[in-house]
């Protein structure tokens, strides 16, 4: 069971899979500076779908831009840290009720997306 303050840091802070696996990799090796080829090759994504993940990591202050190509794990608080933290001790036992929870966000997003183009009945 994931708890209540966790699911809402979920449903709030973590926009995709990939966007979650990109914060466990920086991480992971918090002294490693990371650039958007890297991120791609290790997550299998493209260049371009890297760069936007780490832009989406550094507007939620997840991680900072080193320079121009290379960033780097630093949480902006203690309490988003430890969040992160919580965070991935759960998912390393829970993995696929934080995918499904992930994934119901961005599912969600979908059909609001899709239903904006309905025509009326």
């Amino acid at each position: 069971m994931i708890a209540e303050h966790i699911r809402r840091f979920i449903l709030t802070s973590i926009n995709s899979v990939p966007h979650w696996e990109a914060v466990l990799l920086l991480r992971y090796d918090q002294e490693m500076v990371w650039d958007a080829e890297t991120i791609a090759q290790t997550l299998y994504i493209s260049e371009k779908k890297a760069n936007t993940i780490l832009d989406d990591l550094c507007a939620s202050h997840f991680i900072v831009k080193k320079n121009t190509h290379f960033y780097h794990y630093k949480p902006s608080s203690l309490e988003l840290k430890n969040t992160i933290d919580q965070l991935a001790d759960i998912y390393a036992k829970n993995l696929i009720e934080v995918t499904n929870l992930i994934h119901s966000k961005t599912d969600k997003q979908a059909q609001q997306f899709g239903d904006a183009f309905k025509w009326p009945e």
